[in-house]
């Protein structure tokens, strides 16, 4: 019996058609296991997020809270507002001081308090990184607090001590000209700890090859400092010095437990305003709009450390 020949499929057609199953396969479980997390995100920062950026750009106050889609739309008028608000520029100065000498502060201190510790023996080390890390992972109000009664101008510990010698205390939060150096200190002594913890790790990281090779050049501590040490330490500077001027410009628990933005508001920032234009005085779609003003303070300013401090290849 005649008839047309049986035809196969082709041996090397099979396999590609499995292999696209089996990467299919992976990434839906790989998509099912980041699910839950995607949910969350979307439930509870990408929903909010672009909620309040729509917010900035109407009058949505208290009256909108059972309404919220009734808000009037008033573009731009948030912004202009904000740039016209005396208390709103003097949070922007406070803010700005407290970054600008805070920052340098604490990357200058976790630098040389990295520096000691690694020359250190072993246990020593050990215990100063633990003592130097600890105020970092405690409750920041609970640190506040405890700051706030040391420099208590009539019963706290400093003034006491000063008094002890002979010296007249100050007034650390009362006084506007000593309230923001008196947050600042705190801030740094909280803080160094995470700098000094990162710096350390970077120094561990150096090539012990480069101090011996400068030894026998006959190089002395500053010189191998400033030509092996500090340029390989760049990108750890980077890291740290734009996290912390993240955090340091979205202050808000020091300055809110230790003075309420006084005296005068001279220690009164941009989180702090937002709080109280958004909570004390319910004016969300003006908060808002502080809120995406700070948002491109922070991207502004890691910009530019990212150029300052950039790693040249």
């Amino acid at each position: 019996m005649s008839g047309s020949p049986l035809t196969l499929p082709a041996p090397g057609r099979a396999a590609p058609r499995r292999a696209a199953r089996r990467r299919w396969r992976r990434h839906l479980v790989g998509w099912a296991f980041v699910l839950p997390w995607v949910l969350v995100f979307l439930t509870f920062m990408a929903v909010p997020i672009l909620a309040s950026l729509l917010m900035s750009f109407t009058e949505f106050g208290l009256r909108e809270l059972r309404a919220p889609l009734s808000a009037d739309w008033i573009g731009f008028q948030n912004y202009r507002e904000l740039f016209r608000d005396e208390t709103f520029r003097r949070a922007c100065l406070n803010t700005l001081y407290f970054v600008a000498v805070g920052v340098p502060l604490n990357i200058a201190f976790g630098l040389l308090i990295a520096l000691g510790v690694n020359r250190g023996a072993r246990g020593v080390a050990a215990f100063f990184r633990v003592s130097y890390y600890l105020p970092v992972v405690t409750s920041i109000v609970a640190v506040a607090v405890v700051w706030r009664f040391l420099l208590n101008s009539d019963l706290g510990l400093l003034n006491n001590v000063l008094r002890s010698v002979g010296l007249d205390g100050a007034d650390w939060l009362g006084n506007p000209a000593l309230a923001m150096p008196s947050i600042i200190a705190m801030a740094v002594w909280r803080n160094v700890g995470g700098a000094m913890v990162l710096f350390l790790a970077g120094l561990q990281g150096i090539d012990r090859s480069l101090y011996e090779a400068s030894d026998v050049d006959g190089a002395n501590t500053l010189a191998k400092f400033r030509n092996i040490t500090w340029p390989l330490l760049r990108p750890t500077t980077l890291f740290v010095a734009i996290t912390t001027s993240i955090g340091f410009l979205q202050v808000f628990a020091e300055p809110f437990v230790m003075t309420r933005g006084g005296p005068l508001d001279r220690t009164l920032t941009v989180s702090m305003h937002l709080y109280e234009q958004g909570f004390d005085f319910f004016h969300q779609g003006y908060a808002s709009a502080i809120s995406y003003v700070l948002f491109v303070a922070v991207v502004v300013f890691a910009a530019v450390q990212f150029r300052l401090l950039r790693v040249q290849t």
